[in-house]
């Protein structure tokens, strides 16, 4: 799909959100409706606020990664930046106060693309707050209107009041996800599933299913909720494992008939494990948690129908799955093993040429190794990951 396709698409779901607005923010499914809600709503008081944006920051690697918006298209669809080089976000994360700008002509000379985007969008003034939980920096909001100069005392204590009940949203999203990353490692660490690359492993692939989302979220129309959701759920894609008996597991040498089937069971037990932590934490309404079953149970297809559990074909393999196996794979590759040496990065991107088109997704194997150099970022950062069950 062209940009000018995705932007159309944008603009329209935009719309329905605003014509559609039930009267409570509880009746809002997703952290992304409560967003537009909360927007429409404040746009009944002060209609200039014409934008609400939120980004989240990773700790382990100083970068802002946008999330959710409200408002027309965004210009920063899919843009990172490390906050140690933003020098305003940064003054705002350590003094825990907001930044109100009246005019973003002080920002014309900024060598940041993000704040040539925001003022070549048309916004001429904003608004940040930080989100913080506890001592700990999650992110920041954003305000912005199309006019100079309208964030009056009025208008800021409003906003201030808005930008908690997000912060409280987004913080509500992430300790969800947290909780059920967390159960499921106590799970594996109390049934004695030990792996000492666990944790880089969970680490990088996440990182990798996040690059690899990055370069293919145009043409699958995929927006930065669903990247950071991916993100945050790609270190559970092989939970069910945790049911799979240890002499197959550790097995040295090749798997008989019945063992490989044993171990190819571990990807609906995943999902069965799952749903019943969901049920269990009351967390069956989490955000995009299809995306999460999807990469349980998918991330072993391939496109000439010959994986497991379901056979699928290329154009039934979620595409959130298609991405994990991936980054599964490569990190599979480059990792030493008690059976096998690391492969170098240049010799694990040739094995998935290899098998792109016939088992791995082109397009995923293409936009992983176009991001050569942030893998080898990624690889330097998380060499000895403490043991952790969230890439956060």
């Amino acid at each position: 799909m062209s940009k000018a396709a995705v932007k159309a698409t944008a603009e329209c779901q935009w719309s329905d959100l605003m014509y559609a607005k039930p009267m409570d923010l509880n009746d809002h499914p997703s952290v992304m409706s409560k967003l537009v809600y909360l927007h429409v709503t404040t746009q009944e008081k002060f209609a200039d606020i014409s934008r609400i944006a939120v980004a989240l920051y990773d700790k382990n690697t100083d970068k802002i990664k946008t999330f959710i918006y409200s408002g027309k298209p965004s210009p920063l669809n899919h843009y990172e930046a490390k906050l140690s080089d933003c020098y305003s976000l940064s003054n705002i994360a350590t003094s825990h106060n907001g930044r109100i700008e009246q005019d973003l002509r002080v920002f014309n000379g900024s060598k940041h693309q993000h704040a040539q985007l925001i003022y070549q969008a048309g916004y001429r003034s904003s608004y940040t707050l930080p989100i913080r939980y506890g001592d700990e920096l999650i992110g920041f909001i954003f305000f912005n209107a199309e006019r100079e100069g309208v964030f009056d005392s009025a208008c800021i204590q409003h906003l201030n009041l808005i930008g908690n009940l997000v912060a409280l949203l987004i913080i509500n999203e992430l300790s969800d996800i947290t909780t059920l990353a967390s159960t499921m490692k106590t799970a594996i660490d109390v049934t004695h599933f030990r792996d000492p690359e666990t944790a880089e492993h969970l680490a990088r692939m996440a990182h990798y299913s996040r690059l690899i989302c990055l370069n293919v979220a145009d043409r699958h129309q995929l927006n930065d909720n669903f990247v950071e959701h991916l993100f945050l759920f790609a270190p559970l894609h092989d939970i069910g494992k945790i049911t799979v008996s240890d002499n197959i597991l550790f097995k040295q040498g090749p798997l008989n008939k019945v063992e490989r089937k044993a171990m190819q069971e571990h990807c609906e037990s995943g999902v069965h494990l799952i749903d019943k932590m969901l049920d269990n934490y009351h967390l069956t309404n989490l955000d995009h948690v299809q995306i999460l079953r999807n990469v349980v149970l998918y991330h072993h297809e391939t496109l000439d129908g010959k994986g497991y559990p379901k056979g699928l074909l290329d154009k039934q393999i979620p595409i959130e799955a298609k991405i994990v196996a991936v980054a599964d794979i490569f990190d599979a590759l480059t990792s030493e093993r008690p059976y096998k040496s690391a492969w170098s990065n240049d010799v694990a991107f040739a094995e998935l040429r290899k098998l792109a088109g016939t088992k791995l997704d082109t397009d995923c194997v293409t936009a992983l190794i176009d991001g050569a150099d942030e893998i080898s970022t990624i690889q330097q950062t998380f060499q000895q990951l403490p043991s952790a069950a969230s890439p956060y």
